[in-house]
Formats: structure tokens, C-alpha cells, sequence
């Protein structure tokens, strides 16, 4: 079911499929809510479903030039008031991981769990701020050309030309996305706040999906957080890069179907 939050600033995207304990999906940067369609037709047989488009992406509005992360989870939380849920397991794809982080620091309470599909939990580095406001110029010279050498780069190398259809239908949905909703979550990343001592308190099971040759997010930086979490597992995989729920899709899937029976037992 398509549904919406309107606020009076914009208006937030999102469906919600099934009944049952709540799995909330937050997709990843260039992307929008239906990267999860196959997860969430499997999944809510046994569970509501409730996938977001984030604001600036999808059918969501731009709210303002920055989406700081913390401002796109209390629009998440909107929803989940506005859907009457209070307890959920939260998955988010690489910056809807940074979003469920921020979430997860602000209402604990709320959460059954926590996948970081392709996430971290530190801020970025002077260095990665810089790199962040070279892309934000970048997008505003050159959006479909940044757009076009962005999308194949999520992949492992040697996985660009088997998924050349997968990588056609992001790049349609990444060019779709205006270079406003675009740029704002890049200065929402770029300002993000260090959310490793948000994992250490944490009393919910955690979750790590992680590719091997992810060039986006280094296992040397994930792989520390791993002894954060008070209860936390990790699915490691050979021969993936950003985009596990597409270059490893049965895995990826199994591993969070499992993952939200133990959650909600």
C-alpha cells in the first residue's frame, strides 16, 4: 500500500505491506524505496513492512538544503507514530544505515533490532568531508555524469557486467532524483555525528552485512565496530561490493529473514 506522511514543510513516501512485528527498510544514497520491493514482498507474510523513500529521494520532498541524518530519522519516527508502531527492527542500506544509527541513539526504546547493510557507525574524516564537498560540486556541474560514474562503482568490479541491467534501472532512478535532494544528503552525511558509543549502549541485537570488496566502506573500518554491539553477528561475503541485496540477494536475504526471527523472539 502507497502511503504518505505530510508535514508542512513536504511530504514523505512510504508503503506498508503486511501484518505482524514491524521490519522498517531505509535505503541507501541514489536510491529510493523500491531497492527493498523483493525483501519486503517476501518478508510480510510473516511481518508489517513499511519501506521509506528518505526526504529528497523517491516521491519525498526536499525539506531543506542539509538533511542531516538525525532530521531524516525523526521523519522516520513520524511515520512510524503515524502507522501506530512502537517496536521495530530497522534496516538501512549504507546511509540509511547512518539514519537508523541516528534513530537508534534518539529512540532506543523503539528498537527490536538494527541491520547496517553496508554501513558504519563513525563519522566521516577530514578527509571524507572534503570528498563530500568536491561531490556536492561535482552534482551540481555535472549531475548526470556524476551519476553515471557513481552507480557502477557501488559494485564489485567484476560484478558490473552480470548486473548491467540492475545497474541501468539505479542509474534511471538515481537520474530521477534532483540534484537538490541529492546535494542535501551529501551534507547530511558530511555532517554526521560518531555513533560507536550509540552501538556499545545499545541493548538490541545488531547486525553487519559487509562485502568483501566494498570500495565505498572499508572492512578495516567496519570490522573494528564489530566488538561494539552487546550482542551483535556479522555476514561477511567474498566477491561483493556496496550492493549486497543485489550482488548476493539470496544470501543477504536469508541472513535478515533469520536475523528477525531471533530478533523478535
Amino acid at each position: 500500500m502507497q502511503k504518505q506522511l505530510i508535514t508542512d514543510k513536504g511530504t514523505v513516501h512510504y508503503t506498508l505491506q503486511g501484518e505482524g512485528p514491524a521490519l522498517v527498510f531505509l535505503h541507501g544514497f541514489l536510491e529510493d524505496h523500491t531497492m527493498w520491493d523483493d525483501f519486503s514482498a517476501s518478508l510480510s507474510s510473516d511481518y508489517s513492512t513499511v519501506c521509506i523513500d528518505l526526504p529528497g529521494f523517491g516521491k519525498s520532498d526536499v525539506f531543506s538544503e542539509n538533511h542531516h541524518m538525525h532530521f531524516m530519522a525523526e521523519k522516520v519516527n513520524e511515520v512510524l507514530r503515524q502507522e501506530d508502531i512502537s517496536k521495530c527492527l530497522l534496516t538501512g542500506h549504507s546511509m540509511g544505515g547512518y539514519v537508523s544509527l541516528a534513530f537508534a541513539r534518539n529512540h532506543p526504546e523503539k528498537l527490536s533490532g538494527l541491520v547496517l547493510f553496508h554501513s558504519q557507525a563513525a563519522a566521516d574524516t577530514s578527509e571524507g568531508k572534503e570528498n563530500r564537498d568536491r561531490t556536492i560540486n561535482i552534482v551540481n556541474s555535472n549531475h548526470g555524469g556524476f551519476i553515471s560514474s557513481f552507480i557502477p562503482s557501488l559494485f564489485a568490479e567484476e560484478n558490473v557486467p552480470r548486473f548491467s541491467e540492475e545497474i541501468d534501472r539505479l542509474k534511471q532512478i538515481a537520474l530521477s532524483t534532483s540534484a537538490e535532494g541529492i546535494t542535501a544528503a551529501l551534507r547530511g552525511m558530511r555532517d554526521r555525528e560518531d555513533h560507536r558509543e550509540t552501538l556499545k549502549k545499545l541493548d538490541v541485537p545488531v547486525s553487519f552485512i559487509i562485502g568483501k570488496k566494498d570500495a565505498r566502506i572499508s572492512t578495516d573500518v567496519i570490522l573494528p565496530q564489530l566488538q561494539l554491539p552487546k550482542n551483535c553477528e556479522a555476514l561477511i561475503m567474498n566477491d561483493v561490493g556496496h550492493m549486497g541485496f543485489i550482488e548476493a540477494r539470496g544470501t543477504t536475504y536469508l541472513a535478515l529473514e533469520h536475523f528477525a526471527e531471533r530478533a523478535f523472539l
